[in-house]
């Protein structure tokens, strides 16, 4: 009696139903995450639809071909950079966690690049390809070069992602990697900013024209090279269409060689973050603690202003933090300047940025703030610890203020003006950094730890807008005096007498800060339970 067999399922097969399944549980751990990628789609499919119709609406324009070979450019660097900020929110991205199944790399990057045209990026990215195609194509030849152009777009799309995130899954993974996906949103910020300052050049040079020598170098570059080979077989450029298609062919040929190399590297190669760790180590040890400690302050000043700082460079929500206050801090005055909209004083955006990192001082220190309450027994302790944090704070944010200001006044050439901008950002720092202690003290908060995009412990997010809040607005009433005179000397037509705003807003500014943290130390030293207890919830 024989037995029928039945083949077993393709590796292809699987690992699309793995996708499919990782989607799909994904969904049911909460209803949050069933909100959020139900209003992702929402957003994806109303974008895609809103750009295609663009396209469409661009067709026989002079200026079709450039935008949709910049665009797709533009599309492909965003599925360059995607896998460096979403790892985390995609387990796929990660091959690392096949290294024990006994996969052939050939079979292994069919089945994953197959596996990851299922989703809402490669969906979106053939909708933007199809309104590029129906944009430029004209006649007989140019409907053929789009078959082929059109799923070439999508192909090289995902395999650049795949292949840059297989070249960095060990970046992805570690530390560094999670810093990247803080900073996702900061660049997404700085983007649109770059997107918007552009535009409004584009208005004032000329339009689209100005656009047309960059089309045509990125019209080289795939996978944009397909969908210029549209417009030119659509001109009965045959020859340089047939060449477009052929480079951008042999991009991907070239990706999926290198994703493959890259699987291989990774799967029968030891994870080398570890190898050598005992050598660092004592080379650590043998070196100290390195030019930073030497350059501080002996005693508890030094030693609290050296922790502060390393928290800023290895703690990933500290880097976080400063690198977003750092940059908005530049972006708003400058991007205003070179509008033509802006002004010398609009630099303070930098000080009130930065002064708002003073507030929750021990929320960054979390269950670990016990040590430093042990260190504390008297209103001196709490004045000694509180003024260390604000002298590591001041390390980078008044040199930090004084470029951003000198910037802003080179750019509008408004150097008149720059003495009394100083001196206002001088005393809204030591504003922000007087309140900023008080409401370290006053309204403390926790920093969870194991979310990457939450700042705020759950049912603490009253007390966090009540202190950040509250503080700038206490701030600029502080600042108020300066602010005063600033104003009097412009419209008693005193201009020559402005510079003394400068000596008198640093002086000011410390004595705000020196007054801050002195009425702050007892508060904190009074309420080392309750401080430690709310900064533990995270």
């Amino acid at each position: 009696m024989s037995t029928a067999t039945t083949a077993p399922p393709s590796l292809t097969s699987v690992f699309v139903r793995l996708k499919l399944a990782l989607l799909r549980n994904g969904l049911r751990q909460s209803a949050g995450r069933t909100a959020a990628y139900v209003s992702s789609i929402v957003v994806s499919v109303l974008f895609a639809t809103g750009m295609t119709l663009a396209f469409v609406l661009m067709r026989g324009s002079v200026h079709a071909g450039t935008v949709t070979v910049l665009m797709t450019a533009v599309l492909a660097l965003a599925w360059t950079v995607m896998p460096l900020f979403v790892s985390s929110g995609d387990e796929t991205l990660d091959p690392s966690r096949l290294v024990m199944l006994p996969l052939r790399p050939r079979l292994l990057v069919r089945a994953l690049f197959v596996a990851s045209l299922v989703g809402i990026g490669p969906v979106f990215t053939l909708c933007l390809a199809v309104g590029a195609a129906l944009a430029v194509v004209r006649g007989a030849a140019a409907t053929v070069t789009a078959v082929i152009a059109v799923p070439l777009v999508v192909l090289v799309c995902v395999a650049l992602s795949r292949a840059v995130a297989a070249a960095n899954v060990r970046l992805l993974t570690s530390r560094k990697g999670r810093d990247l996906a803080v900073l996702s949103g900061l660049l997404i910020a700085v983007g649109i900013q770059v997107v918007n300052f552009g535009v409004q050049q584009l208005s004032r040079s000329g339009g689209l024209s100005t656009l047309e020598p960059a089309a045509e170098v990125v019209s080289w570059l795939p996978p944009a090279s397909a969908v210029a080979a549209m417009e030119a077989a659509g001109e009965g450029a045959y020859a340089v269409a047939a060449a477009r298609l052929l480079l951008t062919a042999a991009a991907l040929a070239a990706l999926v060689y290198w994703w493959q190399r890259s699987l291989v590297r990774l799967m029968t190669r030891p994870d080398g973050s570890t190898i050598g760790a005992t050598a660092d180590a004592g080379a650590r040890d043998k070196g100290g603690s390195g030019l930073l400690a030497r350059l501080l302050p002996a005693g508890r000043t030094g030693a609290v202003m050296e922790r502060g700082l390393r928290y800023i460079w290895r703690d990933p929500k500290t880097k976080g933090a400063w690198v977003s206050s750092l940059a908005i801090g530049l972006i708003v005055p400058l991007v205003n300047a070179l509008q033509g909209t802006g002004s010398v004083y609009f630099a303070c955006f930098a000080s009130g940025m930065l002064g708002i990192l003073m507030y929750n001082q021990f929320g960054q220190d979390t269950s670990a703030f016990w040590m430093v309450a042990q260190t504390i027994s008297t209103p001196a302790d709490a004045y000694a610890e509180l003024r260390a944090r604000a002298l590591a704070l001041l390390v980078i944010t008044l040199p930090y203020t004084v470029v951003v200001t000198v910037a802003t006044a080179a750019v509008l050439g408004d150097w008149s003006s720059l003495p009394d901008a100083l001196g206002l950002a001088f005393a809204l720092l030591g504003a922000m950094l007087a309140t900023g202690a008080m409401a370290s003290a006053s309204f403390p908060y926790s920093i969870p730890q194991d979310s990457a995009y939450k700042n705020v412990a759950p049912g603490q997010g009253g007390l966090a807008w009540m202190s950040i809040l509250g503080g700038m607005l206490a701030a600029a009433v502080l600042c108020a005096p300066v602010i005063g005179a600033t104003v009097y000397l412009h419209l008693a037509d005193e201009e020559s007498l402005l510079w003394v705003l400068l000596p008198g807003g640093v002086l000011y500014g410390a004595l705000l800060a020196w007054g801050g943290l002195r009425l702050a130390a007892p508060r904190t030293a009074g309420r080392l339970p309750e401080i430690l207890a709310a900064v533990s919830k995270g």
